[in-house]
């Protein structure tokens, strides 16, 4: 990777650079640079500052300048799910405006609010990099629904933007299938993948991919709209096929057809090999949103700007390795860095502020206010007192608990205690000080009176 400027465009643009297998087609001109990041035109950048700019009063009482400050690319949260609306309804709203929608990978809660952070509208939780994070593990099918579900609710309890699901193959036949939608649902997802790989599954872009016969693959999907129906769901279903490489680019084109006459909401063929096999896939059931994987660093389908894949015809595109490409990149050179110097290199990392402003701590304390409640001093009246009178002799007259305000009341009737002001030394005082001595005298019979907290 490296730093270079872009000749697409009226202006040059700083980007990080990744190693392409596919050209930038030379009949586009496209008003974005080719990027893994969002990184912005110079007239989005200006957009986005006037709306931070313009919030930014408000903004810095609840929380210091943190990232969004730092960094000229890191824009203000994206609006997200309105109030009374689901997660479903505002990914709906959103794939129905106009745009080829960004949609980053997230694999735990932290990456999934960097993605809100940086004014994505919408996170894509991937089962690639779910299983190298959570089990350390290649997406072959290893990583389980249980987990998955468990890993998608800490995302989506994280963020107020929809989140998407990679449901893998639905871990089973179409009642597996079933259940897994009605996990997700609960889950919180806005919506769920599913495709048409046999079990075990392999990655996508790789070698070796098996598909399911086509009745049922579609019988899948009905499966996945009947389980959205008895839950009074409104998911949207994302139908993948990976019958491009297992098969054929036409049989990948047949299917998604086939997937939504049943009802799919989203289409998607992995693995797409040109721009071509793109436009053709864009021109099945063109009312149907279709979703494009830009796979970076090297997959097999043609990386596009977001621009070039609207004009193509695409509402949705999701980018799998950034977050665990760069996160795995970053450990590595801060462990070797820490290895031999003792510390991470000089700014690579954020400050402590930096990283406690990301998280939400100067929200939490302001919220936190809101329910303190003061600690009310337990009354003295209940605080339990040990009176111990013992002759000159030695012979114990009296060794008796008795609250203070009783003791207060018959203090006059007891030599040694009248005039004693048991509320006054009891000032402050709890029952946690047991033992404490607060009266040790004698009388004028030289009996020894002593008082303390039981």
């Amino acid at each position: 990777m490296g730093q270079k400027e872009s000749k697409y465009g009226a202006h040059l643009l700083t980007r990080l650079t990744l190693t392409l297998n596919n050209p930038m087609p030379s009949c586009q001109s496209p008003t974005h640079t080719t990027h893994s990041f969002p990184f912005l035109s110079p007239v989005s950048l200006a957009r986005r500052r006037r709306r931070l700019a313009a919030s930014s009063s408000s903004a810095a009482a609840d929380e210091p300048p943190g990232m969004a400050a730092r960094s000229p690319y890191f824009v203000p949260e994206s609006e997200g799910i309105r109030a009374g609306e689901s997660p479903a309804a505002a990914l709906r709203r959103i794939l129905a405006s106009p745009g080829a929608h960004q949609a980053p990978c997230c694999f735990d809660a932290l990456g999934a609010r960097l993605v809100q952070r940086a004014g994505f509208p919408i996170c894509f939780m991937g089962g690639f990099c779910v299983s190298a994070a959570r089990l350390g593990l290649p997406d072959a099918g290893l990583i389980s629904y249980g987990e998955m579900v468990d890993q998608g609710r800490l995302i989506t309890e994280a963020v107020s933007v929809p989140v998407i699901g990679d449901g893998d193959n639905g871990y089973g036949n179409a009642m597996n299938i079933k259940r897994t939608v009605k996990g997700y649902i609960n889950a919180g997802f806005a919506g769920i993948m599913l495709e048409d790989q046999v079990a075990p599954k392999a990655c996508g872009h790789t070698e070796g991919r098996k598909v399911i016969s086509r009745e049922e693959a579609i019988m899948h999907i009905k499966a996945a709209v009947d389980a959205r129906k008895e839950s009074g769901s409104d998911i949207v279903i994302i139908a993948r096929s990976d019958s491009r490489q297992a098969i054929s680019i036409d049989e990948a084109l047949w299917r998604v057809q086939a997937f939504a006459d049943a009802g799919a909401d989203v289409l998607f063929i992995d693995a797409l090999a040109s721009i071509e096999e793109m436009k053709a896939f864009c021109a099945v059931s063109p009312k149907v949103p279709k979703m494009a994987n830009m796979l970076e660093g090297g997959g097999k389908t043609p990386i596009l700007s977001p621009a070039e894949l609207q004009e193509i015809g695409f509402s949705l595109v999701v980018y799998p390795l950034s977050l665990i490409g760069v996160s795995m990149r970053a450990m590595e050179d801060a462990l070797i860095a820490i290895k031999s110097t003792g510390a991470p290199r000089p700014g690579s990392l954020p400050s402590f502020q930096e990283i406690k402003d990301t998280l939400g701590f100067n929200r939490y304390y302001k919220e936190e206010k809101q329910y303190v409640v003061e600690q009310a001093q337990p009354s003295s009246a209940n605080i339990v007192l040990r009176l111990k009178i013992t002759e000159k002799s030695g012979t114990q007259k009296i060794n008796e608990g008795i609250p203070a305000g009783i003791l207060e009341k018959i203090s006059k009737a007891i030599p040694g205690l009248a005039g004693v002001n048991f509320t006054e030394m009891l000032q402050g005082a709890d029952q946690s000080q047991k033992g404490k001595m607060l009266l040790d005298r004698e009388d004028a019979t030289g009996d020894r009176i002593q008082v303390s907290i039981e």
